[in-house]
């Protein structure tokens, strides 16, 4: 399949088309090819080209993407078969405040891409806040989108079939629950009854497998103490998704931590597993802890410590400060190293991230995990071999 991947960040989606896995081993899939990927943040355009050198890169805004730029790459786009990728999400996310602006509607470059591209098939992601998101007419944005690909040039010549799901990362294999939706456009001239949404192989029903726990992604990582940057294994993989995270990497990257002021440092000592801001501050009403240290300011989720032995909640792209949303590591005074989020988001450890801790934060907490990439993948295989045997 001839492939291209829009607003790529990393590369995540990348990925899962890229790779498959094999006997706990990620293996290049041979049987795709990603034409060209497009990706604007200077940091995340260096990952992604450091993980997928073959692969032409569009460092440039989307807006500035046309027939004449992809034709400086001298390939050809003749026949694409699927189009990838998610828009930014920032503007829809209902953590924060949200506005209808300038990222809010990328999707329509997106929806050019695809009157330039015209490919069979896309895969549009995006955080479950774009389902009430509500456009400058006070009308549902998803409602704009989905007309939008209905009806590509607006003279009906080029539209696609929608259809729509919410998946949630942790039911096929990712040690994380992520909630996102994700559209599903087939070709009008095309049969979408050949598209069906990956089956989810995780869950607590009767024949399914238990959800992976942060203590099945991380147990092997070595401690970390503040300040603290550690870069070899002490442990072997202790569980078949270690073996698989860990698979040709000798040396362990990315397993770092900064320091914490008194304030920070004394919450975080003192928040439990499955436990935040508003347990924190009781214990301050309750005298426990000194009154200096009450907090005043973020979500009743904010200063969170994770569950050990559950899923971890979303991985965003904050989840190394202790003040956002739950990120507190589970058993150690100290938030999660950008390796630990980048095994809950199933980026193999030999995956290269860029920049600073932030950047590198950012290019893990935006990404489309790897492997819930590849459990798609294997549908639109799934697709595109129906329409070849009705052909």
């Amino acid at each position: 399949m001839d492939i291209v991947d829009l607003f790529s960040g990393a590369g995540g989606l990348t990925f899962g088309f890229q790779y498959k896995i094999k006997k706990d081993r990620f293996v290049r899939n041979r049987q795709n090819n990603i034409l060209f990927a497009n990706e604007y943040a200077a940091q995340a355009a260096q990952a992604f080209r450091e993980n997928f050198p073959n692969i032409p890169l569009i460092h440039d805004d989307i807006a500035n993407v046309t027939p004449e730029s992809i034709a400086e790459l001298d390939i050809n786009i003749e026949n694409v078969d699927l189009v990838i990728g998610g828009p930014p999400c920032q503007s829809y996310s209902t953590v924060g405040k949200r506005q209808y602006d300038k990222r809010a509607k990328m999707y329509r470059e997106y929806i050019r891409l695809l009157g330039i591209l015209k490919p069979k098939m896309f895969i549009f992601e995006n955080v479950t806040g774009l389902l009430s998101m509500k456009n400058d007419n006070n009308e549902p944005v998803l409602n704009d989108i989905k007309s939008m690909f209905a009806d590509i040039y607006g003279n009906g010549l080029l539209s696609y079939e929608i259809k729509q799901e919410v998946l949630n990362a942790k039911n096929y294999g990712v040690p994380q629950s992520r909630d996102r939706v994700f559209l599903v456009g087939i070709r009008s001239d095309l049969d979408s009854n050949c598209w069906t949404f990956p089956k989810q192989k995780y869950g607590d029903e009767q024949g399914k497998l238990p959800f992976l726990t942060i203590e099945d992604a991380i147990s092997d990582l070595p401690n970390l103490n503040e300040g603290e940057r550690i870069d070899n294994y002490v442990l072997p993989p202790q569980n078949a998704y270690q073996k698989l995270m860990r698979n040709g990497s000798a040396v362990l990257s990315d397993h770092f931590i900064g320091t914490y002021g008194d304030k920070i440092r004394t919450v975080i000592e003192n928040v439990i597993q499955g436990e935040g801001k508003k347990y924190f501050n009781n214990l301050v009403d309750e005298g426990l802890v000194d009154r200096k240290y009450y907090l005043t300011s973020g979500y009743n989720n904010t200063y969170g410590r994770l569950w050990w032995n559950r899923p971890s909640t979303t991985v965003t792209n904050s989840f190394g400060t202790p003040s956002a949303l739950r990120c507190i590591h589970p058993l150690q005074n100290r938030a999660l190293s950008t390796r630990e989020g980048a095994r809950l988001q199933s980026f193999p450890d030999w995956f290269k991230f860029c920049g600073n801790k932030y950047e590198k934060n950012s290019q893990i907490g935006n990404a489309v995990p790897p492997i819930l990439a590849i459990e798609l993948a294997k549908q639109v295989k799934r697709c595109f071999k129906r329409w070849e045997n009705e052909q």
